[in-house]
């Protein structure tokens, strides 16, 4: 069962991509899709074994893979709780975003390339959680910073797409240069790559040291600083992050199967599969909960002043990553993959919500140029609504509540429950939950409340006077001609009304909203409750009994703190996008430079260009021209057939043809021998 789940992904991008001029668009989507389904609906039987106690970790051989030395290790599919987790996340979230596709890319000229990109990326990522050797885990690793690289890309004619995706990929690999020193450096201690060996002996290896760069270092600090670098990469944390925001570049179901259930979840599953590892290093942990809860802050301060819809979500993508770090800094690694759980669900909603909205106003993804569109987009409204009280954590302590009322709470209460670092993370996480309230209904009020601002967007003006309207941003190839409306009267915008999306896209969006309101409430007690956690998990990862019993144990105040500052964000965003909406360009006004510093994304992005983009270039020009030019090109194979060139100028000039030219070199000849002759016999 689990080598059909992983394994027919990649058959399907195989037929897919290689076969796309062959069996055409609609056979590549089915293949795929129906792959996908397929591997959805063998995964969850799976996961529910594990939530009724009825399933069992199992090691699955696939082949002999590497035999060298000490260095041994098959391919090896591992299913264990934490594998199972994520197989329902991985699938369930792409199978729904291949399933969006169909409607959302139908015009696309090169559908079967696009799905089959999908299903590779979805491979890989299964590639990754079923890995049971840092090796195997690797390849999956690199494999999805491939799929994304493509995926990112995947409108090449687009510079801006082509820019996104090598910054990407660049910034990943300095992440992964750090995961691969991690990865040699445990091979070095443990003489082993075999997850259930490291983990096994890692509580042997507390308190040892290493030497590293003349130094003696804690073994485990560094070997776990080191692989949560390469986490920090692929989960966007603060420094590594500034790819996250460029890759909405890529079309939307990318930016959903990215941001909620593949790669920027990576880092918090190899975090938490290796548990048992960063539990032996208190320094370790301690940098995980400070970067996790850094970037949690900054993400949600930023997503407080964008205008383009998908990148409000992509930061709170970033935001909700942070608190699933600072989690498993706390040593609430359950409550992390709890939120990893629960957030597949609300996040995949949410950007394809945005998709639907995009797709409705001709590819337009300002909301300054939305409004009032509950009434013409009813479904996406209702599932964006769902997916907001998701994310906001809308529920009532020992009640009830959405998805992410019960994952986010859980995190709070762990990090407060720890004490030390977690109780500043507690209250950094309390912050960062009101501006994400804030932000998600300031969403919400902007995109469907208010009065209709379409008329001021050049891009809906041109789709409306031109039958062959190409998209804004998200469809550099295709024409939704459909949904173009003439305005007989020539004013504009007031011929245009905006269409609810096909119902391929809008069966995806009420299933992920099924899971943005039941997934908490259905499976809390497995992720996080004491008792049932510890039999959930089953040793796939460390879980703190004790610190999961004090954290349902602490004061009132903790539990309502988050729905507090949730109701104080709403008030806000309302107050501020529906009653007095002159109150932002007051804020903006009074504070210029804070707005400026949030919205420019605290400068990030220009630093590294003139501390490593700008010297990169400068480097790269010198060794280009006077390295490669001037010196190799100069003395090398220009130099050579400069040599050859004046050399044969010369022997064109003594060729001149004549007899009597020649005459007098033969001349010279015999005068040169006989007077050598003459000096040496005579």
């Amino acid at each position: 069962m689990i080598q059909a789940i992983v394994f027919l992904p990649l058959l399907a991008a195989l037929v897919a991509g290689l076969g796309q001029r062959v069996i055409g668009n609609v056979p590549s989507k089915i293949i795929t899709t129906g792959a996908l389904f397929i591997s959805c609906a063998l995964s969850w039987p799976i996961f529910l074994s594990f939530v009724t106690g009825s399933g069992e970790a199992t090691v699955t051989p696939v082949l002999h893979w590497v035999s060298s030395g000490a260095l041994q290790f098959n391919w090896e599919l591992r299913v264990d709780t934490l594998t199972a987790v994520m197989l329902v996340v991985i699938t369930t979230v792409s199978a729904l975003v291949h399933l969006y596709s169909w409607g959302y890319m139908e015009e696309d000229p090169d559908q079967p390339r696009f799905f089959a990109y999908l299903s590779l990326f979805t491979f890989a990522m299964l590639m990754l959680v079923t890995a049971n050797n840092l090796v195997q885990m690797f390849f999956g690793w690199e494999g999805v910073g491939l799929a994304s690289y493509l995926l990112i890309g995947f409108w090449y004619k687009k510079p801006s797409a082509n820019a996104a995706a090598i910054k990407a990929f660049v910034v990943n690999r300095v992440g992964d240069l750090g995961f691969m020193l991690g990865i040699f450096g445990t091979f070095l201690v443990f003489g082993t790559v075999s997850i259930p060996e490291i983990l096994a002996a890692a509580p042997g290896m507390a308190g040892s040291t290493i030497s590293f760069m003349g130094m003696r270092l804690d073994t485990m600090t560094i070997l776990c600083l080191l692989l949560f670098i390469g986490a920090m990469g692929k989960s966007a944390q603060l420094g590594l992050h500034t790819w996250l925001p460029d890759a909405m570049e890529g079309p939307t179901p990318v930016s959903a199967l990215i941001h909620a259930a593949t790669m920027v979840t990576a880092g918090v599953f190899m975090v938490c599969r290796l548990s048992p590892m960063f539990e032996t290093s208190d320094v370790a942990q301690g940098v995980v909960m400070f970067v996790g809860a850094a970037t949690c802050f900054f993400a949600a301060t930023v997503a407080t002043t964008q205008w383009d819809i998908k990148r409000v979500i992509a930061y709170s993508t970033c935001s909700q990553l942070g608190y699933m770090f600072f989690a498993a800094g706390a040593g609430a690694y359950g409550a992390a993959m709890f939120h990893l759980f629960t957030h597949a669900f609300f996040k995949a909603l949410l950007f394809l919500g945005a998709g639907s909205v995009i797709h409705a106003m001709h590819h337009e993804q300002d909301m300054r140029y939305y409004g009032n569109l509950r009434k013409s987009i009813p479904i996406t409204y209702w599932a964006m609504m769902l997916g907001t009280l998701a994310i906001t954590g809308v529920g009532i302590a020992g009640v009830a509540g959405f998805a992410g009322f019960y994952s986010k709470d859980g995190i709070l209460e762990a990090a407060y429950a720890s004490g030390g670092g977690g109780v500043i993370a507690f209250w950094v996480g309390i912050f960062v939950a009101f501006l994400t309230s804030f932000y998600s209904w300031r969403l919400v009020f902007l995109t469907f409340y208010g009065k209709p601002r379409w008329e001021q967007s050049e891009h809906i003006q041109h789709a409306v006077h031109d039958d062959h309207g190409h998209g804004h941003d998200d469809h550099a190839h295709a024409a939704h001609d459909g949904h173009h409306h003439h305005d007989a009267h020539g004013d504009g915008t007031a011929g245009y009304h905006p269409h609810e999306s096909p119902l391929s896209m809008l069966i995806p969006l009420v299933v992920l909203s099924i899971g943005a309101v039941f997934a908490g409430i259905a499976f809390h007690h497995q992720f996080i409750y004491p008792e049932e956690g510890m039999a959930f998990w089953k040793g796939s990862l460390a879980f703190d009994e004790h610190l999961m019993h004090a954290a349902h144990e602490v004061p009132l105040w903790v539990k309502w703190t988050p729905f507090t500052v949730m109701a104080i964000g709403l008030f806000l965003a309302w107050n501020s996008y529906i009653r007095n909406t002159s109150l932002p360009a007051r804020f903006v006004a009074q504070f210029k430079l804070l707005h400026q510093f949030l919205y420019n994304k605290w400068y990030f992005d220009e630093l590294y260009n003139i501390v490593f983009v700008k010297p990169a270039f400068a480097i790269g020009r010198f060794f280009w021209k006077r390295g490669d030019e001037q010196t190799i090109d100069r003395f090398g194979p220009d130099g050579a057939a400069a040599l050859v060139a004046g050399g044969t100028r010369l022997a064109v000039r003594l060729q001149s043809g004549y007899v009597y030219g020649y005459a007098f070199v033969m001349l010279l000849g015999l005068v040169g021998l006989a007077s050598w002759a003459m000096v040496n016999f005579l």
